[in-house]
């Protein structure tokens, strides 16, 4: 639950890098909340057929949307690769597998071009001024 948490409190933060079990758990717990959800939906009945959306599950879905933009993106970064990759996804069924792929490797060693290997510790990171950064950089 920590590493959710993690994701969520660098919720807008796009530069620096995820390690994979903060991306993963992350989705664990994004998945979780959703099942949740939807039963929620289901129960209250708000659940509408032809949209194939529920109330409380859009709103789940709206409110993790730039959380879980971030940590695929810090993700990618972890990898050696621009978060522009994450558009890759557009393409049907090869995007994802692709993503997928990537997502499950194993980050970099040492310092790449998006910042320390968080592997490596608090101590390899470096706060550069900016408060989301800075965040960043006390765990």
């Amino acid at each position: 639950m920590s590493w959710f948490m993690t994701a969520l409190k660098d919720y807008a933060v796009f530069s620096g890098r995820s390690r994979r079990s903060e991306y993963w758990y992350f989705g664990l717990f994004y998945l979780i909340f959703y099942v949740v959800f939807a039963v929620l939906d289901g129960i209250t009945g708000t659940f509408d057929f032809r949209s194939g959306i529920g109330l409380f599950t859009g709103i789940l879905t709206l409110g993790l949307l730039l959380p879980s933009l971030t940590v695929s993106v810090r993700r990618l970064h972890d990898t050696g690769r621009s978060g522009w990759w994450l558009l890759i996804g557009i393409i049907p069924l090869i995007g994802g597998i692709v993503l997928i792929v990537w997502f499950a490797q194993d980050g970099e060693l040492g310092v790449n071009r998006f910042g320390p290997n968080p592997k490596e510790g608090t101590s390899a990171r470096v706060a550069t001024g900016t408060p989301w950064e800075a965040s960043r950089s006390k765990r």
